[in-house]
């Protein structure tokens, strides 16, 4: 076991009584309620944040609306390019520290704070300021009639839309906000975030960041509190556009708020329940590392990780009974070390949720074949678990879960295998693993899911979108689409 001590800087930031971060600096906030932040490894108090009062939504609404209107706008896309690219910078710069602050306040295994909460932001967030200067319109020719030989031309600009409200879930506190904000702000826009209450602490010290790297006062603030904030804040309107990510259910509220408010433009990236199909030409061994992969990595806290796994009879027996033994090898660790495989689960309620999901299970009838239940360890750590649902309409094969769970079903006939990945409400992501490339070619269009993934899952990439089909969400993030979705075309038509 390889420790990582905790460096002074986290320690101090850690021991600050934080509130909010409105105007380019942190403030305490009007109220007296406070929420306390828990390390879920050990249930540990390790911080806290204020519960945002109506007085501070209004000033972090109003110092958004005035920075969009007064500074950001006057700033030229070469310099918002320049001010992302230091601030990616100085994310790297202070990655050890932002990485512990993550590990502390959710039980995230300090490798994935570093690799993904760090390394991946400052990726994503170089990735959206070189778009800052790449955001463009195009000429048309209008075929108005001419009466006495006047002539017409158009255009199109591309303009941001104004105050960016972002909601924030508790599993990737830094990486998922920073797709958020690096898109509105290399479009033009300001940003206003709402933290999760379980995991509100490293986002603060990021915002910190910004405005050492030059981001003008307003330009991204913070507020804290429970999920009835985000209400108040959709409604206003001077929100010109919502961004989501998170449960389906919540989802689904926010995007009705966002019609009823004005009509707010929204973009929902929610859950699901994933597929990961093995095609038999796919090796036993390749098998077990590929439901590694999709399912358990960040003890299953992934939206796009799979919780469903179809294996074909011919292998099924060998997979279950090899995965067992792989599962079980695997042990509950302290965040902080190094070398840890099995991290907590980053909150209470998500705990009680999967030992609920598991008496369910167990009630409707259906075999598990390993976990099913809490570690006897301190903290949220919930075994790796394999289920085999009694039937395609139990719960643990239908519901979301969001753990280190996998439903596992065998197939005869990929036919049926097709039918049963898409037999769900949703479509988030999927995975099919196969030697056989043309194979996999002619059943990705058949796959109804925003990402499909072939021999790999849960990777995501800046360049290529990302985003839900059917009830996992509306828009997408990453590549060039978030142009669209953080702008606002408007034709020009011009007559000589």
């Amino acid at each position: 076991m390889a420790l990582v001590k905790m460096v002074n800087e986290v320690e101090q930031f850690l021991a600050r009584k934080h509130g909010h971060y409105i105007d380019g600096h942190a403030v305490s906030g009007k109220g007296r309620e406070r929420i306390e932040v828990k390390n879920p490894a050990s249930r540990a108090v390790v911080g806290s944040v204020a519960v945002a009062t109506d007085d501070d939504v209004e000033a972090a609404i109003t110092s958004s609306d005035r920075a969009f209107r007064e500074d950001w706008c006057r700033v030229s896309p070469a310099e918002r390019e320049r001010i992302l690219l230091r601030f990616a910078d100085l994310i790297e710069t202070h990655g050890e520290e932002i990485a512990q602050i993550e590990t502390a306040q959710s039980g995230k295994l300090i490798g994935l704070s570093r690799l993904i909460e760090v390394g991946w932001s400052a990726r994503w967030l170089r990735y959206y300021a070189g778009w800052a200067t790449k955001i463009s319109g195009e000429t048309l020719t209008p075929s108005y009639p001419s009466m006495n030989g006047e002539r017409y031309t158009s255009f199109t600009l591309r303009e941001p839309l104004g105050v960016v409200f972002g909601i924030i879930p508790w599993n990737f506190p830094v990486m998922i906000p920073v797709w958020k904000f690096g898109a509105a702000l290399a479009t033009g826009n300001t940003v206003l975030i709402k933290s999760s209450e379980y995991t509100p602490l490293a986002l603060l010290r990021i915002a910190e960041l910004g405005t050492e790297a030059g981001l003008p006062p307003g330009t991204f603030n913070i507020i804290n509190g429970p999920g009835q904030i985000g209400g108040k804040i959709i409604s206003d309107p001077r929100i010109a556009k919502v961004s989501f990510t998170g449960s389906v259910p919540t989802g689904r509220i926010i995007g009705q708020e966002a019609v009823d408010a004005n009509l707010t433009r929204f973009t929902l990236e929610l859950g699901g329940k994933n597929a990961a199909a093995f095609l038999p030409d796919t090796p036993v061994e390749k098998i077990l590392d590929g439901v590694v992969e999709a399912g358990f990595l960040h003890s299953g806290q992934i939206c796009a990780s799979a919780e469903r796994f179809f294996v074909h009879r011919s292998q099924f027996d060998e997979v279950v009974g090899k995965l067992k033994i792989r599962l079980e090898s695997f042990a509950p660790s302290d965040p902080m070390d190094e070398a840890g495989m099995i991290g907590p689960v980053c909150n209470e309620a998500q705990f009680r949720k999967c030992l609920d999901a598991f008496d369910v299970a167990k009630a409707e009838g259906d075999e598990i074949v390993t976990g099913g239940g809490a570690y006897q360890h301190e903290g949220f750590y919930v075994k790796p678990t394999i289920i085999l649902p009694k039937t395609l309409q139990s719960s643990a094969y239908r519901k979301e879960i969001f753990g280190p769970v996998g439903a596992f079903v065998p197939f005869d006939d990929e036919e049926e295998l097709i039918e049963m990945m898409n037999d769900t409400p949703f479509g988030l992501t999927a995975s099919i693993w196969t030697n056989d490339l043309a194979k996999a070619l002619r059943y990705v269009p058949r796959i109804e899911a925003g990402t499909v993934w072939v021999n790999m899952h849960t990777f995501v990439d800046p360049a290529v979108p990302f985003g839900g089909a059917k009830g996992s969400g509306v828009g997408r993030e990453y590549g060039s689409s978030f142009i669209e979705a953080y702008t606002e075309p408007k034709a020009v038509t011009i007559r000589f």
